[in-house]
């Protein structure tokens, strides 16, 4: 039996062929999954994965009720050099989940305590969504910055950052309801939306976030529930907003009666007051531990308005994303002897080496980022499409996010691509970011 991850992924470079070849054109749909499944003998969530492999590389799009569409129009003529299969390890710029060295051996010692039998016992009970006493003060202590103390009484755990989004959003927008975003955005908050029957409205925005005039003028078209927005270091660009315009922002939310969802994950890789500072009323706050420590055991927090508490926590039991109590008990424990800070501090200086590789590999090329981020956003020279340049790239072994993957709207996808920086050794990435200038180079000169 041939192993099920290459199986999805031949079928996806077949139909990738297919469509590329033209033998599948724009616009064309796909046979539903499970029609698909049955016609080749296999597993349905088989032909899932392949599906979600084409959405990955950007060639179809997926339509809720309507089904699977082929977006990608025929490639640019390419070298066979830039098609020929990789020799070299695969590099995957698409996860970010930064790592330090040592990360390890630091986070073991506090987990030690937790391993005996009369402590285990208890830590392997349920957490109710307000967590415990001393999770509360802890979140409420590493989530302070300068100008913002949240209160522990306005803190509530989930099981990560995107499951405290979900909460979120789902105790203040009813399905059919309309939440404004940045005109690109994480992709999961797209995929929170479908499930939650949500309508994402992309908002206008310039180099310093969404016009606060963009959201009065969409407010008026169709009242908003809510705004989902990321101040600071926004995925994918980069981008933080400067004090005037988040002032500016909650205000105008503050007086169109706006709730609003600041997403905050990154944000401890830069110095910054949420918008809570200026609207604490309205403001929820969503923030985690996945980046500041590992992906892998996860705490994800959500700063609320007083008066929103039981609601969000009502959401938050209903929908099963309650926090284990292991992972918040280790979590408290990182915190206090001081874990996380190191992580967090090794992780700026490691997001700062990497920029200064990406600016040296990509330099002349349109890239968007900033230095104390782990992603980039790069605006693709003509001829090439996000959709060719990822399978390009993945011909070289190097996965990248396409760009239309963070588009709002369906008809507006950007020839552009998120590079992920975190997750790759740093010599593995230095290799990447070579390759992938030269393949830029090779389409663009047309050699």
């Amino acid at each position: 039996m041939g192993d099920p991850v290459d199986d999805y992924r031949r079928l996806a470079d077949r139909l990738a062929d297919d469509i590329t070849a033209g033998r599948l054109k724009p616009g064309e749909r796909l046979p539903p999954q499970r029609a698909f499944a049955r016609r080749r003998g296999i597993a349905g969530s088989t032909a899932g994965r392949v599906y979600g492999e084409l959405v990955r590389r950007g060639l179809v799009v997926g339509e809720v009720g309507r089904g699977t569409f082929v977006r990608a129009a025929p490639p640019a003529p390419m070298s066979r050099a830039l098609t020929e299969p990789a020799t070299v390890a695969p590099v995957n710029l698409e996860l970010n989940y930064p790592s330090a060295p040592g990360q390890s051996e630091l986070l073991a010692p506090a987990l030690a305590p937790l391993l005996r039998p009369d402590v285990l016992a208890e830590a392997l009970l349920p957490a109710p969504a307000d967590g415990t006493t001393s999770a509360r003060d802890a979140a409420a202590a590493l989530l302070a910055t300068p100008g913002w103390q949240p209160g522990p009484r306005q803190l509530l755990f989930t099981g990560n950052a995107r499951q405290a989004v979900a909460a979120t959003l789902a105790s203040l927008v009813r399905p059919g309801g309309r939440v404004g975003v940045e005109p690109l955005t994480y992709p999961v908050v797209k995929e929170i939306a479908t499930r939650l029957g949500i309508t994402l409205v992309p908002l206008a925005a310039d180099e310093d976030g969404p016009s606060p005039e963009s959201v009065a003028a969409v407010h008026r078209t169709a009242p908003l529930s809510a705004l989902y927005v990321q101040p600071t270091l926004h995925n994918p660009t980069s981008v933080t907003m400067s004090e005037q315009r988040r002032r500016q922002l909650a205000d105008t939310a503050t007086d169109l009666g706006i709730p609003v969802v600041e997403d905050r994950i990154w944000s401890f890789l830069a110095d910054s007051d949420p918008l809570a500072v200026h609207a604490p009323g309205i403001t929820h706050v969503v923030d985690g531990l996945s980046k500041r420590v590992a992906p892998g055991l996860t705490v994800g927090f959500a700063v609320v308005p007083p008066h929103r508490v039981e609601a969000v926590a009502a959401a938050i039991r209903s929908g099963g994303w309650s926090a284990g109590r292991f992972a918040l008990e280790a979590g408290v424990r990182w915190i206090g002897d001081g874990a996380v800070a190191r992580l967090v501090a090794v992780k700026r200086a490691d997001a700062g080496r990497r920029q200064r590789i990406l600016e040296e590999e990509l330099h002349g090329f349109a890239v968007r980022s900033d230095p104390r981020a782990y992603y980039a956003w790069w605006e693709l020279p003509a001829p090439w499409r996000a959709d060719t340049f990822t399978a390009a790239a993945a011909a070289h072994g190097i996965a990248v996010t396409p760009g239309p993957a963070f588009a709002v709207d369906p008809s507006r996808t950007p020839d552009a691509v998120r590079l992920g920086l975190a997750s790759a050794a740093v010599g593995d990435l230095r290799r990447a970011l070579r390759t992938l200038a030269d393949v830029a180079r090779d389409g663009r000169t047309g050699r």
